[in-house]
């Protein structure tokens, strides 16, 4: 029921992801990210929470986004409804997909990202997130709205979009975290608003007082 894209911006050394659905609250439900394992999104017509924490825990512990995806989706007998993509902190993404989710879906890996989807109105939304993220312009967040902007105009979920998300970290910034739950005309519009009031004004400059992973004692001027 979703599109996402996990990306390793080289630029910057921040990870990141955004994800757009015909459902509500896409972003509490799929998109997961720690700065010292990589980003993870969790989707499908049975979606587990559960796959995206274990398989951060499992690239901490040291594995790649492959091996990772690959132990956590192979424990759960329930995995044919489910979808998981994973990007690990070297830019490697991998994804499954389970046979039972409601076509069009699949997956893409390109260097340094990974994008999945299913309920699509064709498999190409796929080609549309990664080329409209290769293709973006602007900071790494204004290029992964992009990519959804892309997806949904290269065909996007079925039913059409209610909800949109980005999740952004970097050592040095506080988290990006930014979730458009319900929005019936154009989720990825308000995203791409929302997000221009987080970064810029009066809310930006307090944003770059608290504290990161690099400096965890950071506090108000």
């Amino acid at each position: 029921m979703t599109f996402s894209i996990l990306v390793r911006d080289a630029e910057t050394g921040a990870i990141g992801g955004a994800a757009a659905t015909g459902s509500l609250c896409v972003g509490g439900w799929v998109l997961r990210g720690v700065l010292d394992s990589g980003m993870s999104a969790s989707q499908g017509a049975a979606p587990s929470t559960f796959w995206g924490e274990d398989v951060l825990a499992e690239m901490r512990a040291g594995r790649d986004a492959a091996a990772a995806v690959e132990v956590v989706t192979r424990a759960d007998g329930g995995s044919a409804w489910r979808q998981l993509s994973a990007l690990d902190l070297t830019g490697n993404g991998a994804a499954f997909t389970g046979d039972q989710n409601t076509a069009e879906m699949g997956s893409r890996t390109f260097d340094g990202g990974v994008v999945a989807g299913n309920m699509l109105t064709r498999e190409d939304v796929l080609d549309a997130i990664r080329d409209g993220y290769q293709a973006g312009t602007g900071d790494f967040a204004t290029r992964l709205i992009g990519a959804l902007r892309a997806g949904e105009q290269g065909g996007s979920d079925s039913r059409g979009l209610l909800s949109a998300a980005l999740l952004v970290l970097h050592p040095d910034h506080a988290p990006l975290t930014l979730r458009i739950d319900h929005h019936a005309e154009d989720p990825i519009g308000a995203l791409e608003d929302l997000h221009v009031r987080a970064t810029s004004g009066a809310y930006a400059d307090w944003v770059r007082q608290v504290p990161t992973q690099n400096d965890p004692e950071r506090v108000l001027d």
